[in-house]
């Protein structure tokens, strides 16, 4: 798929060719023809299958070109404040601890290259009140631009975000306008991480990213604009692969914290000594996390009728991709983010961890989507064991459908929901562990038990999980013997 829409001429060469789809689609809408004309409105309806149709299409675009196009800025504008930063590599000490991690966390045979350590890209993100939709960016330093955010902040949440994009696509500057609408609502500030990105680097490239930035708000590097952060004002949060890397960074945590950990207690970070066990966040808030990078539960197959996401990648689909820089690595590997052997494991897909005690709370906002069981079993676990989860399923909802349909009721409601966790928690409330319903149309909700929520017991997800890893595996396999060395 191209999408390319840097240009009028471009963005007519995407949409022409889907005006037969949509009329048909606007058709049988209105004679009630469609099976989802009770759930969706006409708009809604358009909008699901025009992305549908594009993410589906018959003709793969190399993911190189892929990627290009979804990294492209759309410049700064508006009701946001943004400041660009890096963020300095610190000592090899981070590096080493997540590799640990993992090494400590295979249950065997699991392969994967370490990381180096490097610098790591962000943007602070504000609410820029009293201008319009179109007020030009002011020509200010980077370090200015931080200061009139902060000048408009007027609390103590702070978001550490993650964007969404399956680990190989998109990127803080394509999601600014819901993070600078979830500083407003919150009143505080986020930190967009510039993670690093599959396929050039694999997992755990974006999780070691990940947990820089977290010290880095802790603590301070020398030339941060930011002083401290308290771990209590801190929220993690992130939509689609981006929530799943918040779940992974939160599991990252309780593990390095267990007690049969075999970490040494202090690391180094920018010279300063860090005592173990690091702290929790607040709380971790995400929008349709991708939790099973297997892509093996039921809803996959189920929900399908209500959700835009193309089919689970196979090992023979992924090397129908366009030959290109990036794509097939060599050696060859049958998944984009991690080698395939990696797939079960517990930093690459959360739904396989099974001790969540002593987590900080979460909060699942999602549709009835491909990857609702994700959430819903996730949900479950954590809430037996004790965790405070709040979960909020919309029906007949697509994927991380508050951002698509963002300004609708169902948004709004999702957006005020989303702040209110982050303003609660960080005054030390724990919310209580609550699960809601919403009908389609009306917005009606009903009260459901979280610890309800999975419809498939725990053996029946690894197993699942571990069936679809081994059919990765075997495919990749035939693959090696045909994909030609880059």
């Amino acid at each position: 798929m191209d999408m390319d829409t840097s240009s009028p001429a471009a963005i007519a060469r995407l949409i022409l060719p889907k005006v037969p789809l949509l009329f048909k689609t606007a058709v049988w809408h209105s004679l009630w023809l469609s099976p989802t004309s009770t759930k969706w409105d006409l708009k809604t309806e358009l909008i699901i299958k025009t992305l549908r149709s594009l993410l589906n299409g018959p003709h793969p675009t190399p993911i190189s070109k892929q990627q290009r196009h979804s990294l492209r800025d759309p410049g700064i504008k508006g009701k946001m404040w943004i400041s660009k930063i890096t963020l300095p590599a610190p000592e090899d000490d981070i590096r080493h601890l997540i590799t640990k991690v993992v090494d400590e966390m295979k249950e065997g045979g699991e392969i994967y290259t370490a990381p180096d350590i490097a610098p790591v890209g962000a943007e602070w993100a504000g609410y820029r009140a009293h201008v319009d939709a179109h007020r030009p960016r002011l020509d200010l330093s980077e370090e200015q631009h931080y200061d009139r955010l902060m000048s408009e902040v007027n609390s103590d949440v702070t978001i550490l975000y993650f964007h969404g994009g399956a680990f190989f696509l998109m990127d803080p500057a394509t999601h600014r306008v819901p993070v600078s609408h979830l500083a407003k609502l919150t009143g505080g500030r986020v930190l967009s991480v510039r993670y690093r990105l599959a396929p050039q680097h694999a997992f755990p490239s974006a999780l070691l990213d990940a947990l820089i930035a977290y010290l880095s708000l802790l603590y301070p590097p020398p030339g941060s604009y930011h002083t401290p952060v308290s771990a209590s004002h801190i929220i993690f949060s992130g939509d689609s692969a981006g929530g799943g890397l918040c779940l992974s960074l939160v599991q990252l945590l309780l593990q390095i914290n267990r007690p049969v950990s075999s970490f040494r207690r202090t690391i180094s970070f920018h010279g300063q000594s860090v005592t173990l066990p690091l702290p929790l966040p607040a709380g971790c808030a995400t929008q349709s996390p991708w939790l099973d990078v297997t892509r093996s539960m039921p809803s996959v197959n189920v929900n399908a009728e209500y959700d835009y996401l193309p089919a689970p990648v196979t090992a023979e689909k992924a090397s129908t991709f366009p030959h290109c820089d990036v794509w097939p690595t060599d050696p060859p590997r049958g998944d984009l983010y991690c080698d395939v052997s990696m797939l079960c494991h517990s930093l690459v897909s959360p739904l396989a961890a099974k001790d969540w005690s002593g987590s900080c709370p979460l909060l699942f906002l999602y549709g009835e989507e491909m990857l609702a069981d994700e959430c819903k079993i996730l949900a479950a676990n954590a809430a037996k064991q004790g965790v405070s989860v709040t979960s909020e399923q919309w029906e007949a909802m697509p994927h991380c459908f508050a951002m698509i349909f963002l300004g609708s009721p169902m948004a709004k409601r999702c957006f005020a929901d989303y702040a209110s966790f982050c303003k609660v928690i960080i005054k030390g409330v724990e919310p209580q562990t609550r699960g809601l319903w919403f009908a389609a149309r009306t917005q009606k909700e009903t009260e459901v038990e979280v610890e309800g929520l999975a419809m498939i017991g725990d053996e029946e997800v690894s197993e699942r999980m571990r069936r679809a890893r081994e059919a990765r595996d075997q495919g990749i396999e035939g693959e090696a013997k045909i994909l030609p060395k880059l």
